[in-house]
C-alpha cells in the first residue's frame, strides 16, 4: 500500500473504528461513522461525473461536512479545492476558471453570492448546497443538488479503485500579497512536508503499518483545539495530521475567544493552533477578563502557522497560562511545515531549521553561513510540483536546480555561522525608501509590542523624496483610543534602526483580516497611500 493520503486514512480507520478524530459543534463522529459518510458522498459525486484528477470546490466555513467531502474527494482521486468563504462574486469568479471547478460543495448562506458568479464560470457543471439556500438565490442552467438527500441515497460502500502517491492535493495559497494560486503536491511530498510523516514530534512513519501501529497506540492523545477554517492551509495540515496520528481535533465554526476557552474547558484541549496574534490576543483578553470562570488546566501549548506571534502576545499568554509552551511554525502552503520561529529580547526572528532548508542568492546558489548576504529562503526534498494554470510562476518558484526540485520562497533572510536563518521578512513587502531595504513584519513587531497596539500592518507609502516612506495601519485596544500617536513612534526608535521608523500612522476601527487571521497587505498598502 502506499503513501497516499486515502489508503492512510482508511487504514487507520479500520484500526480504530470506534474513536473520534473530529468534533465540531455538537458533531462527534467516529472513524467508522466518517467513513460510511465519506463513502456515500464519493459514490455521489461520481455518479454526477467526477472522474480521478478532476476539482471539487469546497465552500463551506468549518463543519462535519467539509471534512466529509474532503475525504471523499481523496478515495476517488479527484482533487479538493478549498475557497475564502468572504470572496465577492469577482473573486470567485476568478477562483473557480482558475481552479476548473467541476463540482461545487457550498453551505447555504453562501449560494446567493456564489449563484450570481457561475454565469462567468462555464467549467462548474453541479452545485451541491449544504443546508437551507440563502434567500433571493437564482442557479439559472446549472445543475443543483441537495447535500443531506444526495449522501443518503447512495451506497456506503468502500468500493473504489486503487489510488497512487502520485495523486494530487491542492492548496489555494491567501491571496494576501496577490492573486490565489493553487500549489500542487503529490500526495507523498505532502505527507511527509505538511503532515510531518504522522509524527509531529520525532522521525516520520514510512509505511502505513507504522503509521497505524503508532495510531493504535496512542491511547492518551493531545486534543487540539482549531481557531482557524479549514480553508486554510495550516488547519487542514493540522486535521489530516490528526487523522493519522488518532489525535482528535476540535473545529471552530466560526471564531469567538469566549466559546474557545469553553471548548478547551469541555473537551481537554492541549493545544491551541491560532494563525498569529489577530486570533491569539483575543484569546487571551478573554482568559485575563474571565479570571478563574474557565477550566484550563488540561492546556499545555498554543501554536500558529501561517502569522507570527509578537512577543508581547507570547509573554501575555505565558504569564496568564504558567508553563505554557508558545511557538510559530515556520511554513507556507508552498514548503509544508519545516521549521520554528523564536523572538529574542532584541526583536529578531530567527528560523530553528530543518536539514531541507536553505538560503539562496539570486543565482540559486546557497549562500555560506556567517555572511551578510540577503537571500531567499528555500526547501529541497518532499516540495510541490506546480502552481496549478501557472507555468510562469512555477518556474519561478519550484526551480529544478542541478537535478534537485526546490520551492524557493518570497521569504527573505541571512544566515548566522552557526546556520542558524535570521528571518526578515516577505520580499513582495520589502519597502525601498531611499534605498533602505526595510521589511514590514520587523516594524510591525516593534508596534505591536507596545500595550497599546491590539494590531498592525506596515507597507510602503508613495514618497516625492525617497520613493517610498515606512508607513503603518494601527488598531488600538479598547480604552487606548485617546494614545498619542508620537509614544508608537518613540517606542519604536527603541526598538529598531531610525530609517524604519513610520513616518506616518493610520489609525482604524479594526484591521481587516482573512477568517484565518492572515493580513491583507494590499489593503493595507492602499490605505496609507490614501490622500
Amino acid at each position: 500500500m502506499s503513501l497516499n493520503l486515502a489508503d492512510l486514512l482508511e487504514a487507520v480507520t479500520d484500526a480504530i473504528p470506534d474513536r473520534v478524530p473530529v468534533i465540531c459543534g455538537d458533531d462527534r463522529l467516529t472513524y467508522r461513522e466518517l467513513e460510511l459518510r465519506a463513502n456515500k458522498l464519493a459514490h455521489y459525486l461520481q455518479s454526477v461525473g467526477v472522474q480521478p484528477g478532476d476539482h471539487v470546490a469546497i465552500h463551506m466555513r468549518n463543519s462535519i461536512e467539509y471534512v466529509e467531502t474532503l475525504l471523499a474527494c481523496l478515495k476517488i482521486r479527484a482533487v479538493a479545492i478549498n475557497v475564502n468563504f468572504r470572496y465577492t462574486d469577482a473573486e470567485l469568479v476568478y477562483l473557480y476558471n482558475n481552479s476548473d471547478t467541476k463540482v461545487l460543495v457550498v453551505q447555504g448562506e453562501f449560494t446567493a453570492t456564489v449563484a450570481s458568479a457561475l454565469p462567468e464560470c462555464p467549467t462548474v457543471e453541479t452545485v451541491v448546497v449544504v443546508g437551507d439556500e440563502a434567500a433571493d438565490t437564482t442557479w439559472g442552467a446549472v445543475r443543483v443538488d441537495d447535500y443531506a438527500s444526495s449522501v443518503a441515497a447512495q451506497s456506503d460502500a468502500r468500493d473504489f479503485a486503487p489510488r497512487s502517491e502520485d495523486d494530487h492535493f491542492i492548496i489555494y495559497t491567501g491571496g494576501t500579497t496577490g492573486m490565489p494560486k493553487g500549489v500542487v503536491w503529490p500526495h507523498k511530498d505532502f505527507y511527509y512536508a505538511a503532515l510531518s510523516g504522522a509524527n509531529i514530534d520525532g522521525v516520520p512513519h514510512d509505511t502505513v503499518e507504522q503509521v497505524v501501529a503508532a495510531a493504535v497506540a496512542n491511547t492518551h492523545p493531545r486534543v487540539a483545539l482549531l481557531t482557524p477554517p479549514l480553508m486554510h492551509g495550516a488547519a487542514v495540515y493540522s486535521v489530516l495530521t490528526g487523522f493519522l496520528m488518532a489525535a482528535p481535533r476540535v473545529l471552530m465554526t466560526s471564531f469567538d475567544p469566549v466559546e474557545a476557552l469553553r471548548l478547551i474547558e469541555r473537551e481537554n484541549v492541549v493545544v491551541v493552533t491560532v494563525v498569529g496574534d489577530a486570533i491569539a490576543r483575543p484569546i487571551a483578553d478573554a482568559i485575563a477578563a474571565h479570571p478563574g470562570q474557565f477550566d484550563l488546566s488540561s492546556l499545555r501549548a498554543f501554536g500558529s502557522g501561517g502569522a507570527l506571534f509578537s512577543r508581547t502576545t507570547k509573554d501575555q499568554l505565558a504569564q496568564l497560562v504558567p508553563g505554557l509552551v508558545v511557538r510559530d511554525a515556520f511554513g507556507a502552503s508552498e514548503t509544508g511545515s519545516h521549521g520554528t520561529v523564536e523572538i529574542g529580547d532584541d526583536g529578531t526572528m530567527r528560523i530553528r531549521r530543518n536539514d531541507n532548508m536553505l538560503l539562496l542568492d539570486d543565482d540559486l546558489k546557497p549562500i555560506e553561513p556567517g555572511t551578510d548576504t540577503i537571500g531567499r529562503i528555500a526547501r529541497t526534498g518532499h516540495v510541490p510540483v506546480a502552481y496549478y494554470n501557472d507555468p510562469q510562476k512555477t518556474a519561478d518558484t519550484f526551480p529544478v536546480v542541478d537535478g534537485v526540485r526546490m520551492a524557493v520562497m518570497g521569504d527573505m533572510g541571512r544566515m548566522e555561522a552557526d546556520g542558524t536563518i535570521v528571518l526578515l521578512g516577505r520580499g513582495s513587502g520589502c519597502i525601498n525608501t531611499g534605498g533602505e531595504k526595510v521589511f514590514p513584519e520587523e516594524v510591525e513587531e516593534a508596534l505591536k509590542n507596545h500595550p497599546a497596539v491590539m494590531d498592525a500592518l506596515v507597507a510602503g507609502a508613495p514618497d516625492e523624496r525617497f520613493g517610498e516612506r515606512v508607513a503603518a495601519v494601527v488598531q488600538l485596544r479598547e480604552g487606548a483610543e485617546d494614545t498619542d500617536l508620537d509614544q508608537l513612534v518613540e517606542h519604536c526608535r527603541t526598538l529598531v534602526a531610525g530609517y524604519k521608523i513610520p513616518r506616518s500612522i493610520v489609525v482604524v476601527p479594526q484591521i481587516p483580516r482573512s477568517p484565518s487571521g492572515k493580513a491583507d497587505y494590499r489593503w493595507a498598502k492602499a490605505t496609507v497611500s490614501a490622500p
